[in-house]
């Protein structure tokens, strides 16, 4: 037999082993074995030392055809055998996209936070602006500013944790009017504010009273401001947190930095005023202080008392909160026992 029917034999032989090849150890193997240099193919060119030297190149040149062929067959079977594989692996892995889909738990604000954003909304609609401060204040800006002159006796009522004689944790968020008056340019316009954010005092935390609480207080300085402007406002707070029907009820009281001062109540929102254990048979709720902003206040931020006046107010959404939905003790707020908060869903 001829080297030429070898290398033919050699090849058809080949060509059926390659096809046979189910994994790709198997024809990484066959590659091996085949055009290696002590394969089959280089076994028989030895042969052609043999032949006459007219009939080498063409034997040789066959040679190579094979080899070439043969290399082919094995690279496309070899990509076969991936493709192969890798259906495989895409069968077994694939998703069913028609099967229900595992429900993800979306959180919510807490039940302080939406009683703040309901109140910020209320107020941005009618153009107020939304002014935050810092939680360490100064002396100067949470008492003095505020008509509270050191050794006032009403500090007292406002006991909080000093951090150094000028330093402290602020009893209110009032300082954060102070500091915008000082700022604002009333040939302008009008000053219209709130300012959200949390107090610190020295109370003894129990069912009613915390440490650190959150407080809204709003302020509004104009020309020709009265107390029908603040009667009106206090209205529309009570009736957007507490529903439409409430009515609210004003009773004189002193605060430092308003003259007149009063205490607000409102109609209570579970007996309608009929009186009940809420309301403790009163048929009011008292829910926040306000009044008009106190002459000294104006002047100590550099603002004309005589040309300018405003009023103020200052509500805790905590109690706002408890007041609202029937929660009886404040800590709850706080516990992060998520069988509390979750009774809360949004509301607007």
């Amino acid at each position: 037999m001829g080297l030429k029917d070898k290398l033919t034999e050699l090849k058809r032989n080949a060509l059926e082993e390659i096809n046979d090849a189910k994994d790709l150890k198997k024809i990484n193997d066959i590659r091996v074995n085949l055009l290696g240099k002590k394969g089959p193919i280089t076994e028989v060119l030895r042969g052609m030392r043999d032949l006459p030297k007219e009939e080498r190149p063409n034997v040789g040149s066959f040679a190579n055809k094979v080899r070439d062929e043969l290399s082919n067959a094995i690279s496309e079977r070899k990509e076969r055998i991936e493709i192969i594989k890798t259906s495989k692996r895409l069968e077994e892995e694939k998703l069913d996209v028609t099967l229900p889909g595992v429900p993800v738990k979306i959180g919510q604000p807490h039940i302080i936070m939406q009683v703040i954003d309901q109140i910020e909304k209320l107020f941005l609609g009618m153009g107020y602006q939304v002014v935050d401060g810092p939680e360490v204040e100064e002396d100067h800006y949470n008492f003095e500013m505020m008509n509270l002159p050191k050794d006032h006796p009403a500090r007292d009522m406002q006991d909080t944790f000093y951090i150094t004689d000028k330093f402290l944790m602020r009893t209110q968020t009032s300082p954060v009017q102070a500091r915008t008056m000082e700022k604002h340019d009333f040939s302008k316009g009008s000053l219209k504010m709130i300012s959200p954010g949390k107090v610190y005092r020295r109370d003894t935390d129990d069912a009613t009273h915390s440490h650190q609480f959150h407080q809204i207080e709003g302020l509004v300085i104009d020309k020709s401001i009265t107390m029908a402007d603040l009667k009106g406002t206090l209205q529309l707070i009570a009736r957007t947190v507490f529903g439409k029907e409430r009515e609210i009820r004003l009773r004189p009281s002193y605060f430092p930095f308003t003259e007149p001062s009063v205490e607000v109540d409102v109609s209570c929102f579970k007996c309608g005023g009929d009186g009940c254990s809420v309301c403790k048979q009163t048929g009011w709720i008292e829910v926040l202080g306000a009044g008009m902003v106190h002459p000294n206040v104006l002047k100590m931020s550099g603002i004309d008392a005589d040309i300018y006046g405003g009023f103020a107010f200052g509500l805790g959404p905590d109690r706002f909160a408890m007041l609202k939905y029937g929660v009886d003790d404040i800590r709850e707020f706080y516990l992060n026992d998520m069988r509390f908060l979750k009774q809360f869903s949004q509301r607007g």
